[in-house]
């Protein structure tokens, strides 16, 4: 008893004020997008950047759809990522394709991350020179 008057109190601000119908809470939990970029993850090995665009056309003007490619074998990795002229585009994207089938396969349409800041590599260890100025070699284990 205690326990859901602390849960009901959380959601709704007071023990004493519900919510008249389910569709208030719905809408106060609903989560909306920042920016109208989609990550689009569970994509087939033969979706191409035009089936991609031609799935998810319907729903908006799209800036961009691009399928993430492989480097070593040139195949798609399985996701990708789509971008509308608006936010409400997006979202109707998301709702209409996520849990749909593309190209045989079950795709989720998920906001977009930000893409995360890469720390620049290491600069290489100068080599170390002796009194004598000459370059030392240090090998490890056996060499031969």
């Amino acid at each position: 008893m205690a326990f859901s008057s602390i849960i009901r109190r959380g959601l709704f601000g007071s023990s004493s004020s519900l919510p008249a119908s389910p569709a208030l809470f719905l809408t106060r939990f609903h989560s909306t997008l920042t920016c109208p970029r989609l990550f689009v993850s569970g994509l087939s090995r033969l979706t191409t950047d035009e089936k991609l665009k031609e799935a998810f056309s319907p729903f908006g003007q799209l800036v961009d759809a691009k399928v993430i490619i492989d480097r070593a074998s040139g195949r798609s990795k399985g996701f990708g990522f789509i971008t509308y002229a608006t936010i409400e585009e997006a979202e109707k994207a998301r709702e209409g394709m996520n849990a749909k089938f593309l190209d045989g396969w079950v795709i989720f349409v998920d906001p977009a991350k930000p893409r995360e800041q890469r720390l620049p590599p290491p600069p290489p260890p100068q080599p170390e020179t002796s009194e004598t100025g000459y370059k030392i070699n240090r090998t490890i284990g056996w060499c031969g």
